[in-house]
């Protein structure tokens, strides 16, 4: 009997095991489909994560423009780019984990037979200007990249485009997407849209909001096409702080701003105030002083040097309101929006208003963001130092020092504008390893995996430099 039921047990066992067990292949954490909304949540995830973080390994454009100092590694403040592979880490983040699902996000709404025309059409807009806002990052980082092949998956080798071209390509591609716009209709989710929350009235803010941005980048190069661009954005443009272009984070982990990250989760004693800004803040008296910065551990406000160690008692830090969980990353804002009508105005453009009306509400809507109040800013405005028919210098020194300032915490958009205006004249970092960076230098892998057109790219822009400058980059 006991032999029976030894035979017969491995039979059931047997049947038992032939079952189908083809639902094991099933991935429950990583589906095999996802939809374009979340799609677009990542991608712009990714790219708030990358713009606002200031991690050595990434986002190091806070020392370059000389906001931020280091207490104790130097390397990034000197301009040393190479040791941690910035420009790759750069690269790939613009193009792997934004870039790649955007256009995976607009490949699926493309063929999605559900979704209504309309609803469908803005989607397909919005995904683009966030396509053109990243190349508008990726080109005025390095110069000429891939770009009209470089999601072609029969093209292992992509050629670089020139960066000219790639900026009057993109100016065709918002009008392109402001003409299909239609604030009436529905986009993307209030959670899949973390900018606007589905909102397509602000979408087209922002859309003649970057046109004015790329036009005024090539101003120096291309005065035409930078007028046309400026005067068809400025009605529909950015109009108060309410229109800003923000991802704002959570307060529970992993959906935390990447400072938070660097600075609380990383626990690093890193990061100070730099001596260029604060020293400024001081003598000008700016109300931003205590909104961007505390004290150091003597009640004073102090600044490190950039480029050398710091002791990190003796500086003042950022303030935590500055690094909290649920801070938001700014894309785009109306500060940098009336900073361009000024300009706009002092090139001859035909755009609302005075250049002084522009630069003054740029500077009280800076203020009034950060926390302080309306009356503070017209104190500061009415500083000889300050007011713009006073302060000292030509138009692009007024406009660029102040827009120096009023870009704090956006130091990607604060080395574009220190580049392109020239104004205030930093000093290099101390040791600088150096020239002054006008761009980052292509990545390794590059050289490497696309060897041949990479050689051509970087004989085209003269050398493959940190100091080379770009190609709208003209004083």
């Amino acid at each position: 009997m006991k032999k029976t039921i030894y035979i017969v047990l491995p039979i059931l066992l047997l049947a038992a095991c032939t079952k189908d067990i083809s639902r094991f292949n099933l991935e429950t954490k990583k589906p095999a489909a996802v939809a374009a909304g979340p799609l677009f949540s990542n991608a712009v995830r990714n790219l708030s994560d990358a713009y606002g973080s200031a991690s050595v390994n990434t986002n190091v454009f806070r020392f370059t423009v000389k906001h931020w100092a280091m207490a104790v590694y130097q390397d990034e403040a000197q301009y040393d780019f190479s040791t941690r592979n910035i420009p790759q880490t750069w690269w790939l983040d613009m193009y792997r984990d934004v870039l790649n699902d955007l256009n995976e996000s607009a490949r699926i709404i493309t063929t999605n037979t559900l979704l209504t025309p309309e609803v469908k059409t803005n989607q397909l807009a919005i995904v683009d200007l966030m396509q053109v806002f990243t190349y508008n990052v990726l080109v005025n980082t390095f110069g000429d990249i891939p770009y009209s092949e470089a999601f072609n998956s029969t093209i292992l080798f992509p050629k670089y485009d020139d960066a000219k071209t790639i900026h009057a390509d993109l100016l065709k591609r918002i009008a392109a997407d402001l003409t299909k716009l239609t604030a009436a209709n529905g986009s993307f989710s209030a959670t899949e849209d973390l900018i606007y929350k589905g909102n397509t009235a602000k979408w087209i803010k922002f859309a003649n909001s970057l046109r004015m941005k790329i036009g005024m980048t090539i101003a120096d190069v291309d005065d035409p096409t930078a007028k046309a661009a400026v005067e068809a954005s400025d009605a529909g443009a950015f109009s108060s702080n309410a229109d800003n272009g923000q991802m704002v984070y959570l307060t529970a982990s992993p959906n935390t701003n990447p400072l938070y990250t660097d600075i609380v989760l990383g626990g690093r004693s890193d990061y100070v105030a730099a001596k260029d800004l604060l020293d400024t803040l001081n003598f000008l008296g700016d109300p931003r002083k205590t909104l961007f910065f505390g004290t150091n551990n003597a009640g004073q406000y102090v600044g490190g040097l950039v480029g050398v160690v710091n002791t990190f008692s003796d500086m003042s830090k950022p303030i935590p309101n500055l690094y909290a969980a649920d801070a938001p990353v700014v894309l785009m804002d109306y500060v940098e929006t009336e900073f361009y009508r000024a300009e706009a105005k002092e090139r001859g453009y035909n755009v609302a208003g005075t250049a002084a009306e522009h630069y003054n509400n740029a500077i009280k809507a800076s203020i009034v963001s950060w926390g302080g109040t309306a009356a503070a800013a017209d104190t500061y405005l009415a500083k000889p130092e300050v007011a713009y028919a006073t302060a000292a210098g030509t138009f692009r020194q007024k406009i660029g020092f102040q827009k120096w300032i009023g870009l704090y915490n956006r130091p990607f958009d604060g080395w574009t504008e220190l580049k392109r205006l020239d104004y205030p004249k930093l000093s290099l970092a101390l040791n600088a390893k150096s020239g002054f960076p006008n761009r980052l230098p292509y990545p390794n892998n590059e050289q490497q995996l696309n060897g041949t057109n990479y050689t051509a790219a970087a004989a085209k822009i003269g050398t493959d430099k940190a100091e080379t400058k770009l190609y709208w980059d003209k004083f």
